[in-house]
């Protein structure tokens, strides 16, 4: 299970995240490409919020096609196209996402070139994991340091 916290000795978060995330060590990952506001069918969603709404539900889907879960959810980096958007990505995430992801890293920016095909947030260099139990030490995977 990861472990979520805020220490005593940073700022209090400034939105719904958690400072720190402790990823057990025989977690498995699953690292996702950077996702938009496209539905399965190619089109484009509309606005802001909704363009949000759909990329969560990508990442979700992404998720789920893996057998994960939303609380499998590690960190995520948004990219906004203006800070403007900032309450409408908030509220988007809370429906899709819910209000119970404290728990979650993030990282917003805004104010960044993402206008080609008039995409106006991106999420990128999402990292999700699960805890993962091993029966015996033989099952664990092995690292190599370099």
């Amino acid at each position: 299970m990861n472990i979520s916290s805020n220490p005593a000795a940073v700022h209090k978060p400034l939105g719904k995240y958690c400072h720190t995330t402790l990823v057990p060590a025989n977690a498995q990952w699953l690292v996702l490409s950077g996702q938009v506001g496209i539905d399965k069918k190619g089109n484009l969603a509309n606005g802001i919020r909704k363009q949000t709404e759909q990329t969560l539900r990508n990442i979700v889907s992404c998720l789920r096609d893996q057998g994960m879960r939303k609380s499998d959810l590690v960190k995520t980096t948004v990219y906004l196209t203006d800070s403007r958007f900032i309450e409408d990505y908030r509220l988007a995430r809370s429906r899709v996402i819910g209000d119970e992801t404290h728990h979650l890293a993030s990282l917003l920016k805004s104010k960044l070139g993402l206008q080609e095909a008039n995409l106006l947030a991106g999420f990128y260099h999402q990292t999700y994991c699960r805890r993962t139990a091993y029966s015996s030490i033989d099952e664990q995977p092995q690292v190599t340091r370099i």
